[in-house]
């Protein structure tokens, strides 16, 4: 099985040009960059490095898989950027329950001020009655609400 860390691997020792230098970059055994790089060779069925007393060089096939790897990198990191800032919430849609009345005053003014604040984050109202609110934070469907009335409601 293919797994990130055998490409980890194989992009440090050819930025290093040493499996040693690699692996003390790594914090790992030397052998344990050696026995990864020679699995993704196995499992690509091409050398990726000429080896030599010195250390190690790119052959053309690990020229061309660089290549391709640093894009695939990229987008990883892309992608857990993306995610991680909608974690953040930096990113993403918001959904909030809201009953009519509560529409002005406070609430408009805090989600006025989430919106400067986090520009990239889309809310999106839902109205309704409180009872039906609170279920849809149960269900997961709302990510909070805002509800009135003076009875205690739990969520658990």
């Amino acid at each position: 099985m293919l797994r990130l860390r055998h490409i980890q691997y194989f992009v440090t020792a050819s930025e290093q040009g040493s499996f040693r230098k690699a692996a003390a970059l790594l914090n790992i055994q030397e052998s344990a960059v050696s026995r990864r790089i020679r699995d993704l060779e196995d499992r690509l069925g091409a050398s990726l490095f000429h080896r030599h007393p010195g250390g190690v060089s790119l052959t053309v096939a690990g020229q061309r898989f660089l290549r391709r790897v640093r894009v695939a990198l990229q987008q990883i990191e892309l992608g857990f950027n993306d995610v991680a800032a909608i974690g953040r919430s930096e990113d993403g849609i918001i959904k909030v329950g809201i009953f009519s009345s509560l529409a002005s005053g406070f609430l408009f003014e805090l989600m006025k001020t989430l919106d400067d604040e986090h520009p990239r984050v889309a809310v999106e109202l839902i109205e309704g009655n409180p009872s039906v609110h609170v279920a849809a934070v149960r269900q997961l469907q709302l990510d909070v609400a805002f509800i009135t009335g003076t009875s205690e409601v739990s969520l658990r």
